[in-house]
């Protein structure tokens, strides 16, 4: 490193890219996981990656992972105090009788999924309480929203990357004793908001990919009662940025049957997001040949059952996952 760092300090940023690359996605995970959103992520990681470049000088030739953790921790929490980078207002609900059975969903409307493409494993220190893989879940990066920033940083940096207190308390500025109380509060907050899902898997099982496989047949087929079938009993329906979601095997299967998804000759294409099992879907188009996308659902599993979708109409997303706009209808 000391080689690529005196050539980078001297303004060459090739070796600056040697340096910062191997780090780069993972910092990127980092960033989604304390903002919940892939395209703020994103803008994090340009700010953070220009900062250090800025800043080399100051470096101190120690841990450069640490350092650039350090940096981008700073440019999420100016971004999440920063009000006005994240607009406040959200899609009211609808009037009509199709909502009639909506609740109030407390689902981060600005959460987006993060493509299983894209995660590299990350080097976890030793005090690291959860796997990577398992704290990228939906269910779990949509709680810590609703974390205070602080207990969020304290949480990410100690539990899932495995930061001593020590390490935290100079990335934040802070002390050993600050963090720790912060982290024992995130913990409670955690547990008392369900903790990590217990069915998220360390590794694709036999068993989702039957459910997956049951219910994406059903659902291509029209056949309302099978998918009734695959949910469970406290099954939700969310779909961010809309404020409001479904709860009920039927009371779902009736909401997308009333919005005209079955009958269509619906195709789904099969992706990963978050660890979990996702798709796109793509209704015909009545002017051409082909079905256009409508947006990406993913899908959590607990044991052979399905307790939660999350759909996600943003189209834009779908190129993360490598998902055409349109498919063929033949």
């Amino acid at each position: 490193m000391t080689d690529s760092l005196a050539r980078a300090r001297a303004g060459d940023s090739d070796a600056f890219r040697e340096l910062t690359d191997p780090y780069r996605r993972e910092l990127h995970v980092h960033c989604y996981r304390i903002l919940g959103s892939f395209q703020d992520a994103e803008d994090l990681i340009q700010e953070t990656l220009l900062s250090a470049w800025q800043a080399l000088d100051r470096f101190d030739g120690r841990s450069l992972r640490a350092w650039l953790y350090r940096i981008a921790m700073n440019r999420c929490l100016n971004y999440l105090r920063d009000s006005a980078r994240r607009p406040k207002v959200a899609p009211m609900l609808e009037s009509s009788s199709l909502f009639a059975e909506a609740i109030p969903s407390d689902e981060p409307w600005w959460l987006e999924p993060y493509p299983d493409s894209l995660m590299d494993d990350v080097a976890l220190g030793p005090e690291a309480r959860y796997d990577a893989r398992e704290s990228i879940a939906l269910s779990f990066v949509a709680g810590l929203q609703r974390l205070p920033t602080q207990q969020r940083a304290a949480l990410v940096l100690r539990d899932v990357l495995g930061f001593s207190a020590s390490e935290v308390a100079e990335m934040l500025e802070s002390t050993p004793a600050s963090v720790n109380s912060a982290l024992q509060r995130a913990r409670g907050r955690v547990e008392h908001l369900g903790g990590i899902p217990d069915h998220v898997p360390r590794v694709r099982s036999e068993d989702e990919a039957k459910t997956v496989d049951r219910f994406i047949d059903s659902f291509q087929q029209g056949d309302l009662e099978g998918v009734i079938a695959l949910l469970s009993d406290d099954v939700r329906f969310s779909m961010p940025p809309a404020p409001f979601e479904f709860r009920g095997p039927r009371v779902i299967a009736e909401y997308l049957h009333s919005r005209g998804v079955w009958g269509q000759a619906l195709k789904l294409v099969r992706t990963r997001a978050n660890n979990q099992p996702a798709f796109g879907y793509y209704l015909p188009d009545p002017n051409a040949n082909v079905h256009r996308a409508t947006g990406i659902m993913v899908l959590t599993v607990r044991a052979e059952e399905i307790s939660a979708i999350t759909r996600f109409g943003d189209t834009s997303l779908l190129a993360l996952f490598g998902l055409p706009r349109t498919v063929p209808s033949e």
